[in-house]
């Protein structure tokens, strides 16, 4: 799964990146929560790439409402052609997530308080996960929505909400969590948001994702655990404590 990820990239870097006819602005933040607004890169009606602002949290087109979004921050890959949710999504409104790395939480076992005393409760450790050759980001895949309630006036803004689609863990992650993001490669990104696409059967090969020496993960702070908690100190390596 991905639950928080990070926004520090420069938006040049995707203008240049992605060739955006046009981009949004956007804060730079380093513990993006579900149900916030984070650049989305998609390609639009006339053919255009452009970066927009997104609500983290899918609200299909036809939900009654939009409470529901909270819930579907992530579309798992093997079942999003079948699912309700997302089976129009991944055939028209395909999308890429920069993200200049991810947390994800590996469970520890609890301490052993010893015989007759209460265990301690299991901790999970925080660990941040970034491309180890120095990119600016990655780009996950995802999907978009656009909704609008029921019965609204055809003049109320639509509103665009998306999700990222996960996999299972490669051998490098796998120790943290048994899911991740799915990673798009340059080579695949315009094949994934092309509009033209439309079976799902073709896009497998899409989402293959980097080799995991590409990848680079170290365990960080808890306080990153708060959704609150702000600021580049979130992903600084734990110190390694000498014996």
């Amino acid at each position: 799964m991905c639950g928080r990820y990070v926004i520090a990239y420069d938006p040049d870097t995707l203008v240049e990146g992605f060739s955006l006819a046009r981009i949004a602005p956007f804060v730079r933040r380093w513990n993006v929560a579900p149900t916030t607004d984070v650049p989305v890169v998609y390609e639009s009606r006339s053919g255009e790439r452009v970066c927009e602002p997104m609500r983290w949290g899918l609200v299909p087109h036809w939900a009654r409402d939009a409470s529901g979004g909270a819930r579907l921050n992530n579309a798992r890959a093997e079942s999003i052609a079948e699912k309700p949710s997302f089976r129009q999504a991944v055939r028209r409104r395909r999308c890429l997530l920069p993200a200049s790395g991810y947390y994800e939480w590996q469970p520890l076992p609890a301490a052993d308080a010893g015989a007759g005393a209460k265990p301690t409760r299991p901790i999970k450790q925080p660990w941040y996960i970034s491309p180890a050759d120095g990119a600016p980001f990655f780009a996950f895949a995802g999907l978009f929505e656009a909704w609008r309630a029921p019965g609204a006036a055809d003049d109320t803004p639509w509103l665009l909400t998306c999700c990222i689609v996960t996999t299972a863990a490669n051998a490098k992650l796998a120790a943290i969590h048994d899911r991740m993001p799915v990673i798009v490669t340059s080579e695949h990104w315009a094949a994934w948001l092309s509009r033209e696409l439309r079976e799902p059967s073709a896009l497998p090969p899409l989402m293959t994702g980097p080799g995991a020496d590409t990848i680079a993960a170290w365990p960080v702070s808890r306080a990153v655990s708060r959704s609150s908690n702000e600021g580049p100190a979130l992903i600084e390596p734990l110190p390694v404590l000498s014996g």
